[in-house]
C-alpha cells in the first residue's frame, strides 16, 4: 500500500489537523505494516499558485517550453505523480474563514490537469484517479458539520469527485476554540471517527 499524506495547516507542529492526519496514517500502517508513506507538508514547502505564467507553461507544448516553463510544469508533475501512485490519500484540513487553506487549494490546482487526472468525453467529464480512498481530517474552531456554514465538505466532494476520487471519508474535530472541555470532546470524537473510517476499509 502507498499512502500519501497532505498536511495543509499553517501551524506546523501545533496543528490539530496534522495530528489527526498522523493518527489516520498510523492506523492505516497498523493494518498494512508494509505500507510506504509519502508526506507532503504544504506549509513547510508551499506550492506556487496558479497564475498566468503557470497557465502559459501548461498550455505550451512540452517541446516548445522555455526552461522556466518546464521547471514550473515539473512542480505540478511531481504532485500528480504522488497522487497517481497512492492507494490512500490522507488530508489534514483545518477550516480557515469557512474554507480550505490556500495551501490545499494550490495543491488541488496542481493535481487537477485535463488529460492527466481528468478528461472530457462525449458523455461528460471523467475522473482518472479512481480506485483510491481519501481520508480528510477536518478541524474547526466552531461547529459547522451538516450546516450551511460548512463549505469545505461540499467543495471537497465536488472537486475530488471530479477527479474520480469518490471513496471519501471525513473525520470531524469541532468546537476546538470553544473551551478546553469542548476541544477535548471534539478531539475524542475525531479519534473514534478515525477508527470507524479506517476499519471500514
Amino acid at each position: 500500500m502507498n499512502i500519501l499524506q497532505i498536511n495543509s495547516s499553517a501551524r506546523a507542529a501545533a496543528s490539530e489537523s496534522t495530528r489527526l492526519a498522523d493518527a489516520i496514517v498510523a492506523r492505516l500502517r497498523a493494518q498494512h505494516p508494509e505500507a510506504h508513506v509519502v508526506v507532503r507538508d504544504l506549509a513547510a514547502a508551499p506550492l506556487p499558485s496558479l497564475d498566468e505564467a503557470a497557465l502559459q507553461a501548461l498550455f505550451t507544448p512540452a517541446p516548445q517550453r522555455s526552461a522556466e516553463q518546464a521547471a514550473r510544469v515539473a512542480v505540478d508533475d511531481a504532485v500528480i505523480a504522488e497522487i497517481q501512485a497512492a492507494d490512500a490519500v490522507v488530508l489534514g484540513v483545518p477550516m480557515y474563514n469557512f474554507g480550505v487553506p490556500v495551501q490545499l487549494k494550490n495543491w488541488i490546482d496542481a493535481v487537477a490537469r485535463a488529460g492527466v487526472t481528468f478528461r472530457y468525453t462525449e458523455s461528460g467529464p471523467e475522473g482518472l484517479l479512481g480506485g483510491k480512498t481519501v481520508y480528510a481530517a477536518l478541524t474547526r474552531g466552531g461547529r459547522h458539520r451538516d450546516t450551511a456554514t460548512d463549505s469545505q465538505v461540499p467543495y471537497l466532494k465536488t472537486v475530488l469527485g471530479f477527479l474520480g476520487l469518490t471513496d471519501l471519508r471525513f473525520v470531524y474535530a469541532e468546537g476546538l476554540a470553544l473551551g478546553a472541555e469542548a476541544a477535548a470532546r471534539g478531539l475524542a470524537d475525531a479519534q473514534r471517527e478515525i477508527a470507524a473510517a479506517v476499519d471500514e476499509a
